[in-house]
């Protein structure tokens, strides 16, 4: 068919252009091809090989790569787990996995089964693969310069005990993580001692737990990811200089739901991202020296929870629209600075001089989040006329609310930032 034969010539155009290819074979799989099994040909394929698997179901147990080589799908072929093994485990250097549906790998609480395991691999990439019903999906323990790229990783977890994580990373280091699908599964994307890492471009939807979930993790970007319907959108826990720029936290809702849930962290940067219909958009604990700025938070339960263990973080150049609260703390005391932001609640805003900036300060937080945090069920008198009277006396004459926790310079004019906002 003229399809396939495109397919054919692509493929050999790639297997032509690859460093690793001076003098490799190709080595082509199939029910009418030389090699009837993945582990036929992988057994005999030489360092920089390519394996060609054409169309067919390939039911082979765990499939192990000890030598660098391509290993390409044409025609979308798929390797069953059985709900079994684990898939395909990879020990080599400079080992290219693309273009191949992995399905049903084998559950087990003893030990971690994945789709794609890759164990102290560098320089190897993962792309455009397809994960169906994977324990785990991608597995990277002890690698360094590994690029996971454009893969679609489904899921049916249904409860976090007994789930695993779709792109999971331990003790590695300079990953690339870029325009990945994930959901289905405990955390989207977990990281765990990985340091100097990018994960970008990536879609990450209807997980349990986390969208991305960072522990023990340094000198990492995230960047223009979408986080959206998930347990929580992102948590970082015990890292430091993380940057956190272009995402939308979109729609994790709960009665314990985050857009992004800071633990433990210092010297980062959250910027250019939009928080939108989140239960908390920001909550911040034992948080120091960060910056949080030009970000939009519109429309969440709160937008900050910013708690009395955190300090220098610098508040400023955000939107504040139309949130039920716009920050929360749960201190009289306050060390950080709100200064330089638009609040949509700022009612009592008025520039005599006209220079952009509100000439009276304005106070964001609120007495009746105090009486939610220590009392639930006393959001039933939200909106009421009561619950405005006492804000207004704690905004006059603050009492309970940190008296310096207050934007002395706010913006009369909603921010234009880099990225095309989208709120209505």
């Amino acid at each position: 068919m003229p399809s396939v034969n495109m397919n054919r010539l692509f493929y050999i155009l790639i297997l032509l252009m690859s460093p690793l290819q001076g003098h490799s074979t190709l080595l082509e799989v199939g029910s009418d091809k030389d090699f009837r099994t993945i582990m036929e040909a992988v057994g005999l394929a030489g360092k920089g090989d390519t394996i060609l698997i054409h169309s067919g179901l390939y039911r082979e147990g765990s499939i192990d790569i000890r030598t660098p080589m391509v290993i390409l799908g044409i025609d979308d072929p798929v390797i069953d787990g059985e709900s079994t093994y684990e898939i395909m485990r990879i020990y080599a250097d400079s080992v290219t996995v693309k273009g191949i549906t992995f399905k049903d790998v084998g559950i087990s609480y003893v030990e971690d089964r994945s789709a794609i395991r890759l164990i102290k691999s560098k320089h190897s990439v993962v792309e455009s693969n397809k994960l169906v019903n994977a324990f785990f999906g991608i597995y990277l323990e002890h690698c360094r310069d590994i690029l996971v790229r454009d893969n679609t990783i489904q899921g049916n977890a249904r409860m976090e005990s007994n789930s695993g994580n779709a792109i999971h990373l331990w003790y590695c280091k300079e990953i690339q993580i870029e325009g990945n699908y994930a959901e289905g599964h405990r955390d989207g994307i977990y990281l765990e001692f990985v340091d100097n890492s990018v994960v970008k471009d990536n879609t990450i939807k209807n997980n349990l737990r986390y969208g991305l979930h960072f522990m023990f993790s340094d000198n990492d970007l995230y960047l223009n990811n979408r986080f959206e319907h998930n347990g929580a959108g992102v948590a970082v826990m015990f890292s430091k200089y993380i940057q956190m720029e272009q995402n939308d936290f979109i729609n994790n809702w709960g009665s314990s739901a985050y857009g992004l849930l800071l633990k433990e962290i210092t010297d980062s940067e959250i910027s250019n991202n939009r928080f939108t219909r989140n239960t908390t958009g920001i909550y911040a604990e034992g948080v120091n020296r960060t910056n949080i700025h030009h970000n939009d938070f519109s429309r969440n339960g709160w937008a900050l929870n910013i708690l009395g263990s955190c300090s220098d973080i610098n508040v400023h150049g955000n939107n504040f629209l139309y949130n039920s609260f716009d920050v929360s703390t749960n201190s009289s005391r306050n060390y950080n600075t709100y200064d330089g932001n638009f609040w949509s609640d700022n009612t009592n805003a008025y520039d005599l001089d006209r220079d952009g900036v509100s000439d009276v300060p304005y106070r964001p937080v609120k007495l009746f989040s105090y009486m939610i945090g220590y009392m639930q069920s006393s959001t039933i008198l939200m909106r009421s006329l009561l619950v405005d009277l006492v804000n207004y006396a704690e905004k006059v004459a603050p009492v309970i609310t940190p008296h310096n926790l207050i934007d002395n310079k706010p913006l009369m004019r909603r921010i234009e930032h880099d990225r095309d906002s989208g709120i209505k």
